[in-house]
């Protein structure tokens, strides 16, 4: 079983120090699991989040199943309080003390999730390029298939109840959306959604090589640009020179393009930002 799973792994060589994020779940063990087979020098890396009663006893799941693998083990803690966008903020706590770099456990089922999360947030190509497969070395693989190889290595996940609560928009995409639709498909469609992804990563980046040639605070030369080229050159400006952690919303740009275009002289970017024209230069103000 592992050496047909690792074929559809994107692992760097045998003997490469890696750092991986490990909750203790299904996905995160086996990656740990995975990674260690490679061959790659392994250090696994809890974040709790203090949650959940006894939250703190499942880094001792993790520590074991390192333990088991050779791979160092670092514990952190970064809390949360409940309310609300909790997972966004978990995510960022727990980025916040994982090293530069660290792997990630996230399937072909999370890619799917992902395209249908930000389908319906109404986002443009980043979003619907999914994931980033850069640090996701299980992309290929699917969630069945990480269960599958915990229970033949005797490991028992650790179950987040969470991840059954119906108040994040992902769970009813992963428990609701994503039956219907292979239910109306008559197919299992998260490959297909996964295979979307990837191709749409493709255009992203040629676009995004291609825009790179033009000078986003030269008006003259935005408003002269193909639209699709345009609107990268500025998404990647403005979050560049504002250090977001998302480019600006569709509607944003195309207020911005009427800037370029000398149908407005500024507008307003979400942020505290403002994209300004004088003197046929494009600039940004707080």
């Amino acid at each position: 079983m592992i050496s047909e799973l690792l074929a559809r792994c994107t692992f760097p060589s045998a003997g490469t120090a890696v750092d991986c994020a490990v909750s203790g779940g299904p996905d995160s063990l086996a990656l740990l699991v995975l990674a260690s087979e490679a061959g790659c020098k392994v250090t696994a890396w809890h974040v709790d989040h203090g949650l959940r009663p006894g939250s703190a006893e499942e880094a001792d799941v993790v520590a074991e199943a390192a333990t088991r693998w050779g791979a160092a083990f670092e514990a952190r803690s970064a809390h949360c309080e409940p309310g609300p966008n909790l997972e966004a903020r978990a995510r960022q706590a727990r980025y916040g003390v994982l090293p530069a770099g660290v792997l990630t456990g996230h399937t072909a089922d999370d890619q799917a999730e992902t395209v249908l999360l930000n389908l319906i947030r109404g986002a443009g190509l980043d979003g619907l390029a999914g994931i980033d497969p850069a640090r996701r070395p299980l992309l290929g693989l699917r969630r069945s298939e990480t269960q599958a190889l915990c229970q033949a290595q005797g490991l028992e996940p650790v179950q987040d109840p969470s991840n059954l609560d119906p108040a994040h928009r992902r769970n009813r995409i992963r428990h609701e959306l994503l039956p219907l639709l292979c239910d109306i498909a008559d197919r299992d469609v998260v490959p297909i959604i996964a295979r979307g992804a990837a191709l749409t990563g493709g255009v992203r980046d040629l676009l995004d090589e291609l825009a790179a040639a033009i000078d986003p605070t030269d008006a003259k030369a935005v408003a002269e640009a193909p639209e699709p080229l345009a609107q990268m050159a500025l998404r990647r400006w403005i979050q560049r020179e504002t250090n977001a952690d998302h480019p600006p919303d569709a509607a944003a740009i195309e207020r911005v393009l009427a800037v370029a275009r000398n149908e407005a002289r500024s507008t307003e970017i979400g942020g505290g930002w403002r994209v300004t024209r004088s003197s046929q230069r494009l600039g940004l103000q707080r």
